[in-house]
């Protein structure tokens, strides 16, 4: 792949396949979405894709003299890096955890690997879920430039989604730095391949930003089911006063469990 004098110095990597570019001889543009009639370039080529003895259909300077008159996808790219960084330090932490302290522990699921999975950025802040041999777990980090540094391990907050409230617990560890985790699965030994866990974080992912995941609501549900075995169970003990009174649990789900397909519970 060829380089180019024009902006950031050459850098390539830094250019996202959306790039609209521009001859600095002539200042015609090089849209992607458009491609190039006049040497059949078909509409969806990114700039660097195209041939490497490719012109300015006007002036025929080469691909060296164009510019980047701007990026559709730079952003994406911003993002992507980003979490690329902040997951793979997520990821190296627990294959430490997993490799020195996890791996005779009786409750792991051999099967399975250390896998993040699912991540973007929402409100500013890398979200995912980390899969690993014995949990599988949401996740929040800091956002860039934010400092979790000093959060307390074991502090516990709810935070909301499209979907409901969740509990997420504080935690920090050595590359990670401070992050938040609310628990979906664990342990782990219902899941017979990685390939299963994946499936099933990705259907967390999509199912938590969908409002009809939200009940009408946890703890409006739990009341009226906890009221109705109480008048059940009198009802019962008034019929068989003898018999001992077995409670009556409710059946109504948690979110936690519409969004993980209710294996959590």
């Amino acid at each position: 792949m060829s380089t180019f004098e024009g902006s950031y110095l050459g850098a390539n990597d830094k250019i996202s396949p959306r790039a609209v570019m521009e001859c600095k001889i002539c200042w015609t543009p090089y849209d992607p979405e458009e491609g190039d009639d006049t040497r059949q370039v078909l509409p969806g080529t990114p700039f660097m894709h195209l041939p490497e003895d490719w012109s300015c259909p006007n002036c025929d300077a080469p691909k060296a003299q164009f510019l980047v008159s701007h990026d559709p996808g730079s952003d994406q790219m911003a993002e992507a890096a980003m979490l690329s960084k902040k997951t793979s330090a997520l990821v190296t932490d627990f294959n430490e955890v997993w490799h020195a302290k996890m791996r005779d522990v009786p409750i792991v699921n051999k099967v399975l690997h250390v896998q993040a999975v699912g991540w973007r950025v929402h409100e500013g802040r890398p979200l995912g879920i980390l899969i690993s041999p014995w949990f599988m777990n949401l996740i929040q980090l800091p956002a860039e430039g934010e400092d979790w540094s000093d959060l307390m391990a074991g502090a516990k907050e709810h935070l909301t989604f499209p979907s409901g409230e969740y509990e997420f617990i504080s935690n920090v560890r050595e590359m990670t730095g401070g992050y938040k985790a609310c628990s979906l699965f664990s342990p782990m030994g219902d899941f017979k391949s990685q390939a299963a866990a994946v499936e099933v974080a990705e259907a967390v992912m999509v199912a938590l930003f969908q409002e009809e995941h939200r009940a009408e609501t946890d703890r409006s549900a739990d009341i009226r089911a906890t009221r109705e075995a109480e008048l059940k169970a009198a009802e019962e003990a008034e019929q068989a006063a003898a018999e001992p009174e077995v409670p009556i649990l409710s059946d109504a789900p948690t979110r936690r469990a519409i969004i993980s397909a209710g294996m959590a519970d």
